[in-house]
C-alpha cells in the first residue's frame, strides 16, 4: 500500500507545474508515494511537458476543465478512492491534494506523514503556507464562513482588528503563525487528508468549480468526527498566482463558492431575517448572475 497519493490539478500552468514537480520528485524520506497530474484541458502543452521530464508521474488528460473539485476527484479515483463508503484495498493511506503552484522542501511529505500517523484523530492536515514574499498564506488555516464570521470578514471588523478572537476567527489572524492549533480547514493547494476519513465523507463535492471545495471537505469531514489540524513545523512556498486575483470570473466564482457552502450548510438554520442579509451581500459581491444560484433547489447535503 502506498503511504500518499499526490493529485496536482492543472490548467495552463506547465512552468509552475514543473518547478512543482521538480521539488515532489525530489523528495527524501522512508515512505511510498504516487504522484498524479491530472490536467484540465491545457492549452500550453503542460500534459506532454510532464510525460517527457517527469516519467515517474501518471498523467490523466481531461477533454474538459471541469473546474478544481473535478479534476481533484479524477485523481483520487485513479488512486482507488471511489466514494462514500468505497476505498479500494490499496488505496494510499493519506490522499493530498497540491496546487502546480506549491514547492515542497525534500522532507515535506515524510515530515507530514509521520505527524498524521502520530495523531489518529487527524482526518486532515496541512503545513504553513508561505507566500513568494515569505509572508503567510491566510488561507492555509481558516474557521468556517458562517454567517457570523462572513460578517466579520466582508464588513472589514477582521482587517481592522486582526487580532481580536471574534472579528479575526476567519483566517485565525489572532493566532501565532508558528502555533500547532486545531481548525476548520486547511487550503486546498495542500490538504493532505487520511484513507478513512474519505471513506466516510467521500470526495470533493463537484458544484464547487473553483474555492470553497475544500471548505465543504473539511466540514463534511469533521461531521463524521475527525479533526482538521495546522502544522506549522512543515513549511511549503505558495506562488499563488496574481492573475486568478484579478480576474472577474474568479471573484464571481468565489462568492459563488460561498453561496453554496451557505445554502448546503447554514440556510436551514439561519433565521429568515439573517438569511436575507446574507443573500443580499453575496449578490452584492457577486452580481446578479448569482440569482440563478439562489434559485435552486438547497444542494446535496444541506
Amino acid at each position: 500500500m502506498l503511504d500518499l497519493g499526490i493529485v496536482i490539478v492543472n490548467w495552463n500552468t506547465r512552468d509552475l507545474l514543473r518547478r512543482c514537480l521538480e521539488t515532489v520528485t525530489a523528495s527524501t524520506g522512508d515512505f511510498r508515494f504516487q504522484t498524479v497530474v491530472v490536467d484540465n484541458a491545457s492549452t500550453d502543452g503542460s500534459a506532454d511537458m510532464v510525460r517527457a521530464e517527469f516519467p515517474s508521474v501518471q498523467v490523466i488528460t481531461s477533454p474538459t476543465n471541469g473546474g478544481f473539485s473535478y479534476g481533484n476527484n479524477l485523481g483520487l479515483r485513479h488512486l482507488g478512492f471511489r466514494g462514500q463508503g468505497d476505498v479500494d484495498a490499496d488505496a494510499p493511506r493519506y490522499a493530498l491534494l497540491l496546487n502546480p503552484d506549491t514547492e515542497v522542501p525534500p522532507d515535506a511529505f515524510d515530515q507530514m506523514v509521520r505527524y498524521m500517523d502520530s495523531r489518529p484523530e487527524i482526518g486532515v492536515a496541512g503545513p504553513k503556507l508561505v507566500l513568494a514574499d515569505g509572508s503567510l498564506d491566510l488561507a492555509c488555516r481558516r474557521s468556517f464562513p458562517t454567517p457570523l464570521v462572513s460578517f466579520y470578514r466582508f464588513s472589514g471588523l477582521s482587517r481592522l482588528f486582526p487580532n481580536h478572537p471574534q472579528f479575526g476567527r476567519y483566517n485565525m489572524t489572532f493566532v501565532d503563525p508558528d502555533q500547532e492549533i486545531e481548525v476548520d480547514s486547511v487550503v486546498g493547494a495542500y490538504m493532505q487528508v487520511r484513507r478513512e476519513a474519505i471513506a466516510q465523507a467521500g470526495l470533493l463535492d463537484e458544484a464547487f468549480f473553483m474555492y470553497g471545495e475544500d471548505l465543504d471537505w473539511a466540514f463534511r469531514i469533521k461531521k463524521a468526527g475527525w479533526k482538521v489540524f495546522y502544522h506549522p513545523q512543515v513549511v511549503v512556498r505558495h506562488v499563488k498566482r496574481a492573475a486568478s486575483r484579478k480576474s472577474r470570473k474568479a471573484q464571481f466564482e468565489f462568492q459563488r463558492a460561498m453561496l453554496i457552502f451557505y445554502r448546503k450548510h447554514y440556510q436551514q438554520t439561519t433565521p429568515r431575517p439573517l438569511h436575507w442579509m446574507v443573500l443580499a451581500a453575496l449578490l452584492v459581491k457577486g452580481g446578479p448572475k448569482l440569482l440563478p444560484e439562489m434559485r435552486q433547489p438547497l444542494p446535496s447535503g444541506a
